[in-house]
């Protein structure tokens, strides 16, 4: 889900810091060392999903090592307010009938995946996305597909966003997921404006206008395929 942070006036304590001011990215730190860790627990989560993670063309690659300087260098990569900053995302799968969710955009005017930014104190790509799904669906029960744990990226892409909704062009470091649901039925739209579709692959890559979104479908329908294949 995407939100506008309130300006000015957010500010979150971690380990080690002073004060956090989200709408400057910048930290106040009483010590130098002390810096160093908090920007470090900030982006461990990111680069800890980047080690386990393989690309899968020379694109994606130059796009993850774009999100790991992000990882090691923003003091906050999750911050609306740098023109690079970190969004995570998801397809929803129900895996026993080989179907996908997707979620009506208006802004874009496509079908997408759900996912969004990571509210203030957030910095667990998964944790996030687990919230923006169960926000976004309904569905309460999701986990990480194919393995629960440890959670694994299905893709990294950034994504140019276009200028609106009173914020400038900026660009999304999306790290995207696969997470599963045993109750297809449950689903249920955060709003009449965002409403929900369950979707074979093939159906969804059609319904979608971005070409990455059909990367991640494709990536998406090969998972379902090998586990229909083990059984």
């Amino acid at each position: 889900m995407i939100r506008n942070l309130p300006g000015g006036a957010a500010r979150e304590d971690r380990a080690g810091f002073h004060e956090l001011t989200r709408t400057t990215g910048r930290t106040h730190m009483t010590d130098s060392t002390g810096m160093e860790n908090a920007m470090h627990a900030v982006g461990r989560p990111i680069l800890d999903l980047l080690s386990r993670y393989r690309t899968r063309d020379p694109g994606e690659a130059a796009d993850a090592a774009r999100v790991r300087a992000l990882a090691e260098g923003a003091d906050d990569p999750w911050l609306r307010s740098i023109p690079l900053h970190v969004t995570a995302s998801a397809l929803i799968v129900h895996p026993a009938s080989g179907r996908v969710l997707m979620r009506w955009h208006a802004r874009q005017r496509s079908w997408l995946q759900v996912g969004g930014h990571g509210d203030p104190g957030e910095s667990d790509p998964l944790d996030i996305v687990l919230r923006e799904g169960r926000e976004e669906t309904g569905l309460g029960d999701l986990v990480p597909y194919p393995d629960p744990s440890p959670a694994r990226l299905a893709q990294v892409v950034i994504v140019p966003v276009a200028a609106g909704g009173g914020e400038p062009a900026h660009e999304h470091a999306d790290l995207r997921f696969v997470l599963a649901t045993a109750e297809p039925g449950a689903a249920r739209p955060e709003n009449p404006e965002a409403p929900l579709r369950w979707m074979i692959p093939a159906e969804a890559r059609q319904a979608t206008s971005e070409e990455n979104v059909r990367e991640a479908l494709r990536r998406v329908e090969e998972l379902l395929t090998v586990a229909a294949e083990r059984g």
